[in-house]
């Protein structure tokens, strides 16, 4: 048996698309402003939210069942706390 796709309007893309872009102008406009390490927590929060669009939307990853995304939800929870544990290996290292 195949597999109906779904359709997706363009709309929907081109919204996407321009939240996209907001984000970037967003991200570009927190770098010029001095906040300290929240520069950089808040560039990935924003990288965050602009790659789940982009998995959720572009990727289909919204229309596959939920196992599929059970296991995109477990990896990318490893992945963070891979990073997080890396970022505070960094943040002890450094003397003051």
């Amino acid at each position: 048996m195949a597999q109906q796709g779904h359709i997706v309007p363009y709309r929907t893309f081109v919204l996407v698309w321009l939240a996209l872009l907001v984000l970037t102008v967003i991200t570009v406009a927190v770098t010029r402003i001095e906040v300290g390490a929240w520069k950089i927590w808040t560039a990935l929060g924003i990288a965050t939210v602009k790659s789940a669009l982009v998995v959720f939307f572009f990727m289909h990853m919204k229309y596959e069942p939920l196992y599929y995304r059970i296991y995109l939800y477990l990896t990318l929870l490893i992945l963070a706390i891979f990073i997080g544990l890396t970022f505070s290996d960094v943040h002890y290292r450094i003397t003051p």
